[in-house]
């Protein structure tokens, strides 16, 4: 708890407030919003940490006070002082401020975001302020929760953090996808797509490894499901096959949508409008479905449906990857995650591992998160084999030779290893009932938005 003493009036953030019931304390912050009721002012007052209500009387407070109280405007700068009272009405906290003192620190004109209803792209071109509002403070202090929560649970796990390069000379999972730069020397380079290839050389260093930090894809993908930056956690573990990955990826899921749900359940339910019950269903065992059941699954939904467009978009032939429209259709079938395990190693990345009883599939998996949000982890046992992995990088018309220090990670001591990686974005757009990425992050990067 952060605690200055000036004038002995103590000065406290508003997460704290609670700490301080039946004592004088000054705030500072911003005019969140203001309405009055005859000799009443309730100011409504943000600092960062939380919101809080500030009745001031008229009968109270001097007349200077009561005249700065009708020019203040929204999101001025002020310091409030008064009395904290628990009451269970109060909004925001169930505390409030009674005040006696005011001090405007700073004024404002012409705030761009009023309390009317604005479209998403004037937001997000005023992404600097909109950061301001309730609704988005509740969604980025969850992310705060999510990153502690994810480098906690792998933490205790004994997973070490070692951070893999943004910049590299090689693509993870085919070049199409990647933004490209020059190096010194002309050499290309590229914004690292995934951190996974770097994190397979470190967990055959430290055993269990990860990479938590921003990856970037060039894909020129308009769906609430993309942005092109984002945040992933990319777990690596020697020594760890496919069934081991999937209970580290279920176990870990489960934790840390857990812990956000116990420290943050006032912001889901009364900001977000959050359906707890979806979030307390993220737990263990989740469903598992091979591929080749998930198929059957939308056949059968395609077979009942009558809407030629929806019958059109849950169409897919053994060999395809799935699509949103498949994903969100298997999550109606059940109320928790889903672990779809072994997809065609046609639609896998060249290192991932062939089923060894069946080399047309893979030693993969998704987990798809309920109530229609897909795909939030991806993973699976990496190929050991170095014949086996020279052929594939053959396969993907990859260089051998940039490739080269990967593939000594199979020359010198190469063993069974897995990992998977948790996009933040993702994880925060169910955790959030988020309609679109864009909000899950402070400044989103988009195909047509590079600023604020």
């Amino acid at each position: 708890m952060t605690k200055q003493q000036q004038n002995n009036i103590s000065i406290v953030r508003i997460h704290d407030i609670e700490q301080y019931e039946g004592q004088e304390v000054t705030l500072q912050g911003w005019l969140y919003n203001q309405r009055s009721s005859g000799k009443l002012q309730f100011v409504q007052i943000r600092d960062g940490s939380g919101f809080i209500q500030c009745i001031f009387k008229q009968s109270q407070v001097s007349p200077q006070v009561w005249s700065m109280l009708q020019e203040l405007v929204q999101e001025s700068a002020i310091c409030v002082h008064g009395h904290v009272r628990k009451d269970p009405r109060a909004p925001f906290c169930g505390f409030e401020l009674l005040g006696s003192q005011l001090q405007h620190v700073g004024g404002t004109r012409d705030y761009p975001i009023t309390k009317k209803e604005h479209g998403h792209a004037f937001l997000l071109d005023h992404r600097h302020l909109w950061i301001r509002s309730r609704r988005q403070h509740a969604i980025l202090r969850i992310r705060a929760t999510a990153v502690r929560a994810i480098r906690d649970t792998l933490d205790k796990a004994g997973f070490l953090l070692v951070d893999s390069p943004i910049l590299t000379a090689n693509a993870c999972e085919g070049t199409s996808t990647l933004f490209s730069t020059s190096w010194f020397d002309d050499r290309p380079a590229y914004l690292s797509q995934s951190g996974q290839l770097y994190q397979e050389a470190c967990a055959m260093a430290f055993g269990k490894t990860y990479c938590f930090g921003p990856t970037f894809r060039a894909e020129k993908s308009k769906t609430r499901r993309h942005l092109n930056e984002f945040w992933m956690v990319e777990p690596e573990a020697a020594y760890m096959d496919l069934a081991g990955v999937i209970e580290l990826a279920t176990e870990f899921l489960s934790a840390v949508v857990q812990q956000i749900v116990q420290q943050h359940e006032r912001e889901l339910v009364q900001v977000l409008g959050r359906d707890l019950d979806i979030l307390h269903r993220v737990s263990r065992p989740f469903v598992r479905l091979t591929y080749d059941e998930a198929l059957a699954k939308l056949a059968q939904l395609r077979d009942k449906e009558s809407d030629p467009q929806l019958k059109q978009q849950l169409q897919i032939t053994w060999g395809m990857d799935f699509g949103s429209p498949h994903e969100t259709a298997l999550c109606h079938f059940f109320d928790r995650p889903i672990v779809v395990t072994h997809f065609p190693a046609q639609v896998k990345a060249f290192y991932m591992k062939k089923h060894p009883d069946d080399e047309r599939l893979s030693c993969s998996f998704d987990i798809l998160a309920p109530d229609g949000y897909g795909e939030i982890i991806g993973g699976g046992q990496r190929e050991e084999n170095i014949d086996l992995l020279l052929q594939s990088i053959k396969q993907h018309n990859l260089s051998e030779k940039q490739l080269q220090w990967y593939t000594d990670l199979r020359r010198y001591g190469s063993i069974t290893h897995s990992g998977f990686g948790l996009g933040l974005e993702r994880l925060l757009a169910f955790v959030c009932g988020l309609a679109h990425l864009r909000e899950a992050i402070a400044f989103p990067r988009t195909l047509e938005r590079l600023t604020p």
